[in-house]
């Protein structure tokens, strides 16, 4: 039987958030079901949902089926750009936790900036989502160093905190500017595509240290990320292999110079979404 493995967790502005989570964008119906299931059951304790991903229903079908204790288990939703203006975002984090089968959420994400909202109001039907209960932690995704500072700011005047940044980052994309940023106010920044997709796996940089720690190419990359100060990562996957491999990267540790070899390869091409509506990237 496989042994589960427990992620340590980063501090976040009050969260407890586990280094290495489960994402779920693209997986729907049972095979989305059977994912969550199948990691909570390897030792992951966080689980990164969306209203933009459809599938919240089936992740909190997952969560049922596990049968662990509410309070282990660490659950990320997101509200659509359009509906986190006042009012519509709170109306929106109802509805994940009905379909999620719950009665908060341990953090609620503005998914993408909108420039048409101001972010004033989304920051303070944030809070107020918080205030309600609805989620014990808030957050933002997408947001370039200039708007995480922006909204940090705002936060404060609520007398609250963001705890995360979710975005791409991964060994291909210098993200720089922006952990700064996030170290600055104490928040972790959590990739999402930690591992570009697979596209990049086959890099003789990455190769050469798997094989030297007698590791998989994936977990290389991931064990980059975890071992920078404030990151966290979600990778996505429905196969149990991979989601075995994924968590159990606690068990060695990158030389400094692999960290850099790792870090080198970064290139200005190296994003992989952005869509028309994006911010101004750093």
């Amino acid at each position: 039987m496989q042994t589960p493995t427990l992620a340590p967790r980063l501090f976040a502005n009050g969260a407890r958030l586990p280094a290495i989570g489960l994402g779920t964008s693209r997986l729907r119906g049972a095979e989305c079901a059977r994912a969550v299931e199948g990691a909570l059951s390897l030792g992951y304790r966080h689980i990164d949902t969306a209203v933009m991903y459809a599938n919240e229903a089936e992740v909190g079908e997952g969560l049922k089926n596990a049968g662990l204790p509410r309070d282990e288990i660490f659950i990320t939703t997101k509200v659509l750009p359009g509906d986190i203006g006042a009012g519509d975002l709170q109306k929106s984090a109802h509805g994940s936790l009905k379909r999620l089968g719950l009665d908060h959420v341990d953090l609620l994400l503005i998914h993408w900036p909108n420039k048409a909202i101001p972010l004033s109001a989304s920051i303070a039907a944030l809070c107020d989502a918080k205030k309600q209960g609805l989620t014990r932690n808030i957050g933002v995704a997408n947001f370039p160093s200039a708007m995480l500072d922006l909204a940090v700011r705002l936060a404060a005047s609520h007398g609250d905190k963001i705890a995360t940044n979710q975005c791409e980052y991964h060994p291909r994309l210098d993200q720089t500017k922006l952990l700064a940023a996030c170290r600055a106010h104490d928040v972790v920044l959590v990739s999402y595509c930690p591992i570009g997709q697979g596209a990049f796996l086959s890099d003789p940089v990455i190769t050469r240290i798997a094989r030297g720690l007698r590791k998989t190419p994936a977990q290389v990359v991931l064990r980059w990320h975890v071992q920078q100060s404030g990151v966290a990562a979600i990778p996505k996957s429905s196969q149990r292999t991979h989601m075995f491999e994924n968590i159990h990267i606690f068990d060695f540790a990158l030389s400094e110079a692999d960290m850099k070899a790792i870090s080198g390869l970064a290139t200005p091409a190296g994003r992989i979404l952005s869509p028309p509506a994006a911010p101004d990237w750093d």
